[in-house]
């Protein structure tokens, strides 16, 4: 690592972690967190000042952060999007949602909050459409990002040396796009949806405002077609 500030990312193996990741390059040197190692290392040989963290999400201490001296931004992008009606959401389904989407979050925030209350931070959470309006079929992605969504607003409060910043991106094209697409029963065209590269580029700009400025919140939503 160099003198540069440096930015966690998770879920950075690919879709929007990975964009995320490519637009603070320039900027930030980069931890790459993932599970996918492979991915993870071959994105890092493309970006100076990048190295690949693979560990399990929902194990945050799994990640040894306690050799991250130094830490100025955490991205959160890592999430799990399972879909049905209500009535047929299992037990098991809702654990593994909130593990991912929301508990995750709490503890690896929590982990590294020594590092980024030395830095005066940042975290940027990214949210979803979903986490704005609960739609049929969506009600347990829905009340994950409805809770992380509370949880940055907590956050924003209780750490007031810290920036947090909620991203709402609407429909990306991502894997995960794809495998909701075919769960719809639909094609998947990705021209129809946000480059994720946009979504990354507005993380920069929330991450690069100086620092009077605090962006708390910015919804990403694709134009009409």
């Amino acid at each position: 690592m160099s003198d540069r500030p440096v930015a966690l990312v998770t879920g950075a193996s690919s879709g929007i972690g990975s964009a995320i990741a490519r637009s603070l390059a320039s900027t930030h040197d980069l931890l790459l967190g993932g599970r996918d190692e492979t991915s993870l290392s071959l994105l890092a040989a493309e970006l100076p000042g990048a190295q690949a963290w693979p560990f399990d999400l929902t194990n945050a201490a799994s990640a040894d952060l306690a050799a991250v001296s130094r830490l100025d931004v955490i991205v959160h992008s890592a999430g799990i999007a399972l879909l049905g009606p209500l009535a047929e959401a299992t037990q098991d389904d809702w654990r593994r949602t909130f593990d991912v989407n929301v508990f995750a979050v709490a503890e690896l925030t929590n982990l590294v909050l020594p590092q980024l209350r030395a830095a005066s931070g940042h975290v940027v959470l990214i949210n979803s459409g979903a986490g704005l309006n609960a739609n049929p079929g969506w009600g347990v992605y829905a009340a994950s990002k409805f809770a992380l969504r509370a949880y940055a607003d907590a956050l924003r409060g209780d750490e007031p040396s810290l920036r947090v910043t909620t991203v709402y991106p609407g429909r990306t094209a991502t894997p995960m796009q794809e495998d909701v697409r075919r769960h719809e029963g639909g094609e998947y065209d990705p021209s129809k949806y946000i480059d994720p590269a946009s979504v990354g580029r507005a993380v920069a700009s929330a991450v690069l405002a100086t620092p009077d400025a605090h962006i708390t919140e910015i919804n990403v939503r694709s134009r009409p077609h």
